[in-house]
């Protein structure tokens, strides 16, 4: 029966040459060890292996010593429960914990403030699957720096014996906070140079002050900020002020809200085209008087009545949950015309230095934009303005001759053009009907167009033919600068029961008979008037009873995406259809033809010759 070694002690050793069986000679290194049993009795145990053999296995066993117990990377080794086994100094270091605090648990026990259990997760299925998990990223906090949140990179392998057997696993990490911080600050840094970029493209595509306005909260929203509101001053409206108001309480109008998500907030802000009146102490009114940012990072409840319009507006953004705010100036040319004002409510990290800067950027482009648009706006209004007070209010009852007309401006994104219409009283129970376009637009060519309606009506007066007319008008033109217009000149003359008509380079009028398809009138085109020494030709046809004549100018059938042979097939279709009165004509002939955003004015007339001898009644309706 054997007896059990219970000591050891380590003997001799050396190194002796012994030729091998292939003829060659080896060194080989011994090892003598004595033993000792419960008996006290001795043994000899002696150990021989080639010396290239031990010397490797000596390399190895260091190299894994030195890089377990060296090695910057974290590394653990968990057994199949998931319980530390051992670690090495570096995770020590990690985690802010000793090997003996570690060792026999587990991480939901030492390591509360990280996601333990999508780590428990990963390592258990490696133990399942086998298959490594690599670079999987942890961010958490650690004992070794509680304050501060770290990324670790973390990859897991399945330790197994040389028979197969699962013995655990095996953990590598490291700490790539800085890499992971300067790569999310590459990240944040190439997103504000795409919304600048956006900016640049999407803020100002028309002239339009409303939309200019939308397109800049749009493109802060979500990315700047949660809730943004775009204010102008009420004095920036009615013209060019000083470069900056004068201190006090300021009058805003509101030109547009924008919100990532329904809140409360935006109750909070004033609603769009309301003009609010924000004190002295407001926050928004220092940013508007002083031309500066003003930068709340972290809003305290002290905070809200100096953002808000008035105690009810701040209750509900403490309810929101505001926790910071911006406000910017827009500046243009040298003066303040209102503020953009940012909030953040859901998004958790407040607004800093980087988020002003960025914020004055988006503020500076726009504002150059919504002064272009505002400038443009009061050109507009003014040229329609002069437009409609230079176009007949009220064009004059005619027996033997019923009336309806319209005059639609440009959309708002348009200039408003030089169109025009008349209906002038002549000698003899006749009249004249009159549509003309002067080329351009703004407040030049509604003031061409005045010119000529009070040259045409002068001329009128004459009693002269058409083509007389328009040569006469022609020659007029030539004391005006760069006046080109088109026109189309008809005369209704019950008493010879005749139309007589000529052009000047105009769309040709439509003739709608009772029993007869409309048509197009086949007239001399002439040229526009302006260009001069050409003469003007004119038609006469018959008059009978029942006849319409529509008159009309190219906003109603030009379009860019239709040929003009199209558009006014279309419009003979559509006078094809009965129709009563001659608003309902004119009102359904603007309603298809007509596009949301005209890009030209629409001046339309359409007279009637009634087919019974008593006068209509007069049936001219507002311009629309």
């Amino acid at each position: 029966m054997s007896r059990p070694l219970c000591s050891m002690r380590t003997g001799g050793a050396g190194v002796f040459p012994i030729r091998h069986k292939d003829g060659s000679t080896r060194l080989v290194e011994f090892r003598n060890m004595r033993l000792l049993d419960d008996r006290n009795d001795l043994y000899a145990l002696g150990l021989a292996s080639d010396q290239a053999t031990v010397r490797q296995v000596e390399r190895d066993l260091a190299l894994c010593t030195g890089l377990v117990s060296q090695s910057p990377i974290g590394l653990v080794v968990m057994d199949t429960d998931l319980r530390y086994v051992t670690c090495n100094p570096a995770l020590e270091r990690i985690d802010g914990l000793t090997a003996e605090e570690l060792v026999g648990r587990r991480v939901r026990d030492v390591l509360p403030h990280l996601d333990h259990e999508a780590i428990e997760v990963s390592m258990r299925q490696v133990l399942a699957t086998g298959v490594p998990i690599l670079d999987q990223e942890i961010v958490g906090r650690t004992f070794a720096d509680p304050d501060h949140e770290h990324v670790w990179s973390v990859s897991t392998f399945r330790l197994e014996d040389p028979g197969g057997k699962v013995l655990g696993v095996a953990k590598s990490i490291v700490d790539v906070t800085d890499r992971h911080r300067a790569a999310a600050e590459a990240h944040h840094a190439r997103q504000r140079l795409a919304l600048i970029a956006d900016a640049s493209v999407l803020i100002g595509t028309t002239l339009d002050l409303d939309r200019t306005a939308h397109e800049l909260a749009d493109i802060v929203v979500p990315d700047l900020a949660d809730v943004a509101a775009v204010d102008i001053l009420d004095s920036a409206l009615e013209g060019r002020g000083p470069p900056l108001p004068a201190p006090g309480p300021a009058l805003l109008r509101a030109l547009a809200v924008k919100a990532a998500y329904p809140t409360e907030a935006v109750r909070a802000a004033d609603p769009v085209g309301h003009l609010a009146h924000y004190g002295a102490d407001r926050l928004v009114t220092q940013c508007v008087t002083c031309g500066q940012p003003v930068l709340v990072s972290h809003v305290e409840s002290s905070d809200l009545p100096s953002i808000a319009r008035d105690p009810a507006a701040a209750a509900l953004l403490a309810r929101a949950g505001l926790h910071s705010y911006l406000a910017v100036p827009l500046i243009a040319r040298g003066v303040v015309l209102g503020a953009l004002d940012l909030k953040r409510i859901r998004n958790p990290v407040p607004f800093d230095e980087d988020d002003l800067v960025l914020a004055s950027e988006l503020a500076a482009r726009a504002a150059v934009s919504i002064d272009n648009a505002r400038w443009y706006q009061r050109e507009r209004s003014t040229a329609l303005t002069l437009q409609r007070s230079l176009l007949p209010q009220h064009p004059p009852h005619r027996h033997g001759l019923e009336i309806a007309y319209r005059y639609q401006p440009a959309g708002a994104a348009s200039e408003v053009g030089g169109d025009w219409f008349d209906v002038i009283p002549l000698p003899g129970a006749k009249t004249a009907l009159v549509v003309g376009d002067v080329m351009g637009s703004g407040v030049t060519a509604a003031a061409t167009m005045g010119q000529l309606s009070s040259a045409i009506r002068s001329l009128a007066n004459l009693d002269l033919e058409p083509a007389q007319v328009l040569h006469n008008l022609d020659c007029s033109t030539r004391g005006l600068e760069q006046c080109i217009a088109t026109c189309v000149y008809a005369i209704c003359d019950p008493g010879h029961q005749q139309w007589r008509i000529s052009t000047a380079g105009h769309l040709p009028p439509v003739l709608i008979r009772p029993g007869h398809a409309p048509q197009l009138l086949e007239l001399p085109t002439g040229v526009p008037l302006g260009v001069g020494d050409i003469p003007f030709d004119t038609t006469t046809l018959d008059l009978h009873p029942g006849d319409e004549l529509l008159l009309y100018t190219d906003g109603l059938v030009e379009t860019r995406d239709q040929a003009i042979d199209t558009r006014l097939h279309t419009l003979l279709d559509l006078l094809v259809e009965p129709h009563g009165s001659l608003e309902e004509a004119c009102d359904r002939l603007l309603h298809a033809l007509r596009q949301p955003d005209g890009h030209d004015d629409v001046a339309l007339l359409l007279a009637r010759v009634p087919d019974h001898p008593s006068p209509p009644r007069r049936s001219g309706g507002p311009s629309a």
